[in-house]
């Protein structure tokens, strides 16, 4: 399963991507915002997005609701992967198309079952 992981941290991507590599995923790629994101799954296919919301140029909020509206990578699965813990952050971000929600930091067990969860939905993977 190929995996973009969005954040502006340069620490948090090799976190994330470090964390992913004990869950058995180890073909992951990163962009440090959501236009750059953008730009990757509409020019080669992914199967997974992990984002930050906060992030400059386009936050992962934005991001999401771009992609939900572009065919062919509109039911990507996206899992959103930040700070905002608010009832009303998680609210919003499902209201903008993630699929699943987890509050930095993390454990890698944590990461995985929500992973685990978006693909036992049935979230349509490439």
């Amino acid at each position: 399963m190929k995996i973009l992981v969005v954040d502006d941290s340069p620490t948090m991507r090799r976190i994330i991507i470090a964390q992913l590599g004990q869950l058995g995923y180890g073909e992951v790629e990163e962009a440090d915002n959501g236009q750059a994101a953008l730009e990757r799954l509409k020019s080669r296919p992914f199967d997974f997005v992990l984002t930050d919301w906060n992030m400059p140029f386009m936050d992962g909020r934005s991001m999401v609701m771009e992609l939900r509206q572009t065919p062919g990578i509109d039911q990507l699965p996206v899992v959103m992967v930040t700070t905002r813990n608010t009832k009303a952050d998680v609210i919003e971000a499902l209201k903008a198309g993630v699929n699943n929600y987890v509050v930095k930091p993390f454990k890698p067990s944590d990461l995985g079952k929500k992973i685990d969860a978006v693909l036992a939905a049935g979230a349509k993977t490439n």
